[in-house]
């Protein structure tokens, strides 16, 4: 177990990104086609495919998903993700024609200090192509791929997984965190999603004893539109896109976990969930209520480990990391 999200076979990830530029990509590749659907609490999501996803659909299986630094620009990724798999020869059949099914969400990281100006034609879908391109089992964490840019109302965020197995059956998530509020406990060391967490992932700090005075303020960080959490949670269970969707909605609770606030006006939150379908259920309603409890905790772990492992960005005014900030003995080795 790497306790990434590739623990789950078949599933690669890769990063592609401009530290000029200040953002980035992460393509989630799935080796066969795996069952999908999505949920969406965010005030201001940004995403293609979505609608594909809702179980009524027809198209019951995708080959990659997309997350990408950008805003609305980086809806383009999808593009790139989706002209490297076609020349794998992958894709959705209709008679002689593939066309590669990929879903993708963006988060907004326009005013992080990074070089914008691009010119005509935003960088992310060669960023998605590239991103494709070097998808595998192992990847680093941090602020790589889609999170190069993003921050939350404290401290730098970035690419956090986490992984753990259920009664045989794996369960892995990725996430992107720019969120709008604060995955740290007040301004304090101690992470929200503490109580999930494993070993020392996220820096063993435990709970705090008594909550900081400013714990509980809801805090945020800039506009409508601005902050976003992106998240993939994928496992080898044989799951129709109705279970999928159930898992998708129960999984959202981890971003509440690990997060405070959440769901905002302000956030443009997604969660999808992917099916590789190789281990059925032993039961259709325990074991996934089960499935669905223990992807929200793997979740927030991923969501603290973004922000656990975040790196700073080089701009004047950019926000200190974790590390930085709490450790900086450890960063000064790093």
């Amino acid at each position: 177990m790497r306790n990434l999200i590739t623990d789950v076979a078949g599933v690669r990830v890769g990063h592609a990104g401009d530290e000029r530029l200040g953002s980035g990509v992460t393509a989630v590749v799935f080796e066969e086609p795996a069952t999908a659907s999505v949920d969406l609490r965010g005030g201001g999501p940004g995403t293609r495919e979505s609608a594909l996803l809702d179980p009524a659909q027809t198209v019951s299986g995708i080959d990659a998903i997309a997350l990408s630094g950008g805003s609305a620009f980086g809806l383009d990724a999808a593009s790139g993700v989706q002209a490297f798999l076609r020349e794998q020869g992958r894709g959705f059949p209709v008679r002689t024609a593939r066309v590669p099914i990929v879903p993708a969400a963006i988060l907004f990281d326009l005013l992080n200090g990074g070089d914008k100006e691009w010119g005509r034609f935003p960088p992310y879908r060669e960023l998605g192509y590239d991103a494709a391109a070097k998808a595998a089992t192992d990847f680093a964490l941090g602020s790589v791929g889609a999170g190069i840019g993003g921050n939350t109302v404290n401290l730098k965020g970035g690419i956090g997984s986490a992984s753990t197995i259920m009664d045989g059956i794996t369960i892995g998530a990725l996430a992107a965190v720019n969120a709008g509020g604060s995955v740290t406990v007040g301004d304090s060391r101690h992470f929200w999603a503490a109580p999930f967490e494993q070993g020392d992932e996220f820096g063993g700090t435990g709970f705090p004893s008594a909550l900081p005075p400013e714990a509980l303020d809801p805090r945020v960080k800039g506009a409508a539109g601005a902050n976003t959490t992106l998240v993939v949670v994928a496992t080898d269970a044989m799951l129709n896109k109705a279970q999928a969707h159930r898992v998708a909605v129960m999984a959202q609770t981890g971003l509440a976990r690990a997060i405070y606030p959440v769901h905002t006006p302000l956030d443009g939150d997604v969660l999808y969930t992917a099916a590789t379908g190789k281990k059925p259920l032993s039961d259709p309603f325990r074991s996934l209520t089960q499935l669905g409890a223990i992807a929200a905790n793997v979740t927030a772990r991923a969501i603290a480990r973004a922000v656990y492992e975040a790196s700073a960005l080089p701009f004047p005014g950019a926000l200190p990391t974790w590390k930085d900030k709490f450790e900086p003995n450890r960063a000064a080795r790093r």
